[in-house]
């Protein structure tokens, strides 16, 4: 019960505007580190062989770089030819819960755990799209103040340690959204569709560029409602929750990239939730 006191106080934030103008830092693995430049004008930053998002905020510049789940913890180098000073942030340690999912025995979820010949070659040429879309750069002003795209019950955090039947997978790398099949998903910022399709695990998928490589995701929909190249605005509908791909019931997966790196969601919603989260279990 406390959990979901929890998380109708983290809905009803987001669903009275607490919008935020810009990324919230957490110097955590997936997290986001905010870093001001020296130069006056805009600036080539890389990371991790990356270029990052840079953004103008009060006459100021701004490197926004996405922390990957498996980095280190400790100085971490930014590179800019145009800088005058080394640029360095520092990772903390996060340690993410554990989540333990059952998947009915049916055969298509025992592919699901354990995917058989046709299945890998069908994941490594998804894989492959996959990729090509997350690499997309556009050079335009990055729109970074999010809403939330989907209204319900957030069923999983970012960053938990899985298995599925006991059998250990990646780390969780999105926000999960439960909802009814059918309810509206909505663009969280102006962005331009870069990859519609179906995928084995992610099921019905979208993918929109918000600018500078900074990218999210929508995936196990029942409906899309865009197609590549379509420009959307904020509030847009562009989808339908659904139970496609790997699922144990209808919801959305929402994943934000940046620097082709999946990073927690929340930092671009509000300044409140991370001490929400910090608070939940006192």
């Amino acid at each position: 019960m406390k959990n979901n006191r929890f998380y109708l106080i983290l809905l009803s934030l987001f669903f009275t505007g607490a919008a935020q103008a810009f990324p919230t830092q957490n110097l955590v693995p997936g997290g986001i580190a905010v870093i001001k430049l020296s130069a006056a004008a805009p600036q080539r930053v890389n990371y991790n062989g990356q270029q990052t998002l840079t953004i103008k905020r009060n006459d100021a510049w701004y490197a926004v770089v996405g922390i990957p789940l498996n980095a280190k913890v400790g100085k971490h180098l930014l590179v800019s030819k145009t800088s005058s000073q080394p640029l360095t942030f520092e990772v903390k340690n996060k340690d993410y819960p554990t989540q333990y999912i059952t998947l009915k025995k049916t055969p298509k979820n025992k592919r699901m755990i354990n995917p058989n010949k046709l299945d890998m070659e069908r994941i490594g040429q998804e894989k492959t799209k996959l990729s090509k879309a997350l690499s997309t750069w556009s050079n335009s002003t990055p729109h970074v103040d999010f809403i939330l795209p989907a209204k319900g019950r957030l069923s999983s955090p970012f960053g938990l340690k899985r298995f599925f039947n006991k059998q250990a997978r990646k780390p969780h790398s999105g926000l999960d959204i439960a909802a009814p099949n059918g309810s509206p998903v909505v663009a969280p910022a102006d962005a331009t569709i870069i990859d519609v399709g179906n995928y084995f695990f992610n099921g019905n998928t979208i993918l929109i560029d918000h600018g500078q490589g900074l990218i999210s995701g929508y995936f196990h929909l029942n409906k899309t409602l865009v197609h590549v190249g379509d420009s959307v605005k904020q509030g847009q509908q562009i989808a339908e929750i659904g139970a496609t791909g790997r699922v144990t019931g209808p919801h959305l997966h929402w994943n934000v990239y940046l620097n082709k790196t999946k990073v927690d969601p929340s930092y671009f919603i509000s300044d409140h939730i991370h001490q929400l989260q910090t608070n939940k279990d006192k």
